[in-house]
């Protein structure tokens, strides 16, 4: 997905190649993985030539909020303060970023 939206539009050998710059994968599950977030309405294809083109169908921060509150419901319940605590006491939260979160919560009071 995170290739799909910084491109505007790819396809299964775009995001295959650009996968390759970081990790070994087969292309065959690059190909699989697109059309399973085709199924589930994440992204949408065209034909172009010989090829499919996906693109996004919806914007990152919506995907993103969706998917950690699936994570939430699934993982702590639907509770997000398990995952926060979990988060800060393994140190995957700076001070900067604890400082912030508190500073957004305060904002939203």
């Amino acid at each position: 997905m995170k290739i799909v939206w910084s491109r505007k539009s790819a396809t299964v050998r775009d995001v295959y190649e650009a996968l390759l710059e970081h990790r070994q994968i087969a292309y065959t599950t690059v190909m699989t993985m697109m059309k399973i977030l085709e199924k589930k309405k994440f992204l949408k294809k065209t034909q172009q030539d010989r090829a499919f083109v996906y693109q996004a169908v919806r914007p990152k921060d919506q995907v993103i909020r969706s998917m950690v509150q699936d994570f939430i419901t699934r993982v702590f319940d639907g509770s997000a303060e398990p995952l926060l605590v979990h988060l800060v006491k393994d140190r995957h939260l700076s001070d900067k970023d604890v400082r912030e979160i508190t500073r957004i919560i305060q904002e939203s009071k």
